[in-house]
C-alpha cells in the first residue's frame, strides 16, 4: 500500500483540479456562460480560454491516469481491476482529446474531422466512466454500491439532457440549460472519483 497511497491520492487531486477548472477558467472569458454553454467550448479552437484549459487538462489527465494505476495496485477483486483499466484508458485518451470549433464556426459549416472525433472521444469517455462505476459498485458492495448505482443513473440522465441540447450548439442557437446538465454530470463523476479514492485509502489503512 506504500506506493499505492500517493497514486490513490492523485484521484482526490484530479477531482479537485477539474472542479477548480470548471469554476475558475470561465471567469477568464466574460462572454462565456457556464449555464448555457458546454465545457468543451472552453477548450474550443480559438477560444480565449483554450491556452489555459489545455495545459491544466493535461495535468488532470496525468493525475487521473495515475489514480487508475493506484486502483489497479489495490484491486484484488477482478471487477476493481477492470475499473482501474477503464480509468487508465480514459486518462490515456484524454491526452489526445480532439478539440471542437466554436459555435459560430460550426454553424457556418466550418466543422472538420476534429469535431467528429471530439464527439467520439466524448462518447468513449462516457462509456469508460460508466464501466468503471459499475465495476467499483460490484467490487466494493455495501453502501458504495448503492451510491455508485445512483450516480450512474444521474450521469445517464444528465447526459441525455445534455445530448438533447447538443444540436443547438452545432447551429449556434440558444441552449439555456445545457451547461447546467453537463456540469451536473461532471460534478457527479468528480464526486465519485473523490469518494472512490477515499474509500480505497481507508480500506488500505484498516
Amino acid at each position: 500500500m506504500s506506493y499505492a497511497r500517493p497514486l490513490l491520492l492523485c484521484g482526490t487531486l484530479s477531482a479537485v483540479l477539474y472542479s477548480v477548472m470548471l469554476v475558475a477558467i470561465p471567469m477568464r472569458w466574460p462572454a462565456y456562460s457556464s449555464a448555457s454553454q458546454t465545457v468543451s467550448e472552453l477548450s474550443a479552437i480559438d477560444a480565449p480560454t483554450r491556452a489555459l484549459w489545455v495545459p491544466l487538462g493535461l495535468v488532470w489527465t496525468v493525475l487521473y491516469g495515475a489514480f487508475g494505476v493506484g486502483v489497479w495496485s489495490v484491486g484484488s477483486h477482478r471487477a476493481l481491476r477492470v475499473a482501474a483499466g477503464a480509468i487508465v484508458l480514459a486518462g490515456a485518451i484524454g491526452i489526445f482529446w480532439p478539440p471542437m470549433h466554436q459555435r459560430e464556426v460550426l454553424a457556418a459549416g466550418g466543422a472538420t474531422l476534429t469535431d467528429t472525433l471530439h464527439l467520439v472521444w466524448t462518447a468513449v469517455n462516457g462509456l469508460l466512466t460508466l464501466v468503471a462505476m459499475g465495476c467499483t459498485a460490484a467490487a466494493l458492495g455495501g453502501r458504495f454500491r448503492v451510491y455508485a448505482v445512483v450516480t450512474m443513473g444521474l450521469l445517464i440522465g444528465a447526459g441525455v439532457l445534455t445530448s438533447i441540447g447538443a444540436p443547438g450548439v452545432q447551429a449556434n442557437m440558444p441552449t439555456p440549460w445545457i451547461g447546467v446538465w453537463e456540469r451536473l454530470n461532471l460534478g457527479a463523476w468528480l464526486l465519485w472519483v473523490f469518494i472512490l479514492a477515499l474509500t480505497l485509502l481507508r480500506r488500505g489503512d484498516e
